[in-house]
């Protein structure tokens, strides 16, 4: 049976844990000649690259921030140079800052926006002029958070709905150029995400708190984001908690936000008593 990704090249920012790591995987078993994974960290890319290579496929670690244009611009010059194509790249990288508005600071906002949104741009920009030689896919990471604004997540959830936008932006302007947009909007996976702090330090000793029944493994996650991105799909939401969150942020926003804010109250009153 033909596999999706067959002989492809593969370019995934944040690629060293969680959902990056899995699809670097995901798409290895899918044939792809070799998967890049960048990110600021070295140690967990090599560690993703060794676990494609213990499956049976390849890899190759470029260290990349991408909230730093010249890392961006150096990391595709380096994959063009030495596989001389790109064929996929999946805008991965980026982390959440939690808080009330009126308790964060400018400066908090800017900081999720770099990378969430600016790193992103920046990744997909550069990007274009090698996925127009190649026909080539974009994938972009959201989130259900980009469908519903959740409380003490305003900068999350507002990067998020940014990319959201960016993805349908991206659809229209290239689709002449044969290049697919698939925007993922995940619910809860399995990922660090819950352990970097607002200035997007990892922190080993943070737990999870998120509910632990509704998070997905991160295998499961991925074989769902590449089916899409091989696919074309422009617009997928995964997890079944997800689907109805996405259903009623999109179809029913106001109730929802009712329903968030009543529940906001009745925790507060809750914790006065």
């Amino acid at each position: 049976m033909a596999k999706s990704f067959e002989g492809q090249v593969v370019w995934i920012t944040g690629g060293g844990t969680g959902i990056g790591r899995a699809m670097a995987l995901e798409f290895g078993a899918q044939g792809a000649a070799v998967v890049v994974v960048s990110g600021r960290r070295e140690g967990p890319l090599e560690e993703t690259v060794e676990a494609m290579e213990a499956a049976g496929s390849r890899g190759k670690t470029v260290l990349c921030d991408v909230t730093k244009v010249t890392d961006v611009e150096a990391a595709v010059a380096a994959i063009v140079e030495e596989f001389g194509r790109l064929d996929v790249v999946v805008a991965n990288a980026g982390f959440s800052v939690t808080g009330k508005v009126e308790e964060l600071t400018v400066t908090d906002w800017r900081r999720q926006f770099e990378t969430n949104v600016f790193g992103l741009v920046s990744t997909v920009r550069e990007s274009i002029p090698h996925l127009r030689e190649t026909g080539g896919r974009i994938a972009l990471m959201g989130s259900v958070a980009g469908t519903i604004g959740l409380p003490k997540n305003g900068p999350y959830s507002a990067s998020k709905f940014a990319v959201r936008g960016i993805g349908q932006s991206l659809t229209a302007e290239l689709a002449a150029d044969g290049i697919s947009c698939t925007t993922l909007l995940p619910g809860f996976i399995e990922s660090e995400i819950a352990q970097v702090d607002n200035q997007g330090r990892h922190r080993e000793d943070w737990e999870d708190r998120r509910p632990q029944r509704f998070i997905w493994p991160a295998d499961r996650a991925a074989k769902v984001m590449v089916k899409a991105i091989a696919r074309r799909r422009t617009e997928v939401v995964i997890t079944k908690h997800g689907k109805v969150a996405a259903f009623f942020g999109n179809h029913a926003p106001r109730l929802t936000q009712r329903f968030m804010a009543r529940s906001g109250v009745k925790a507060r009153e809750k914790r006065s008593e």
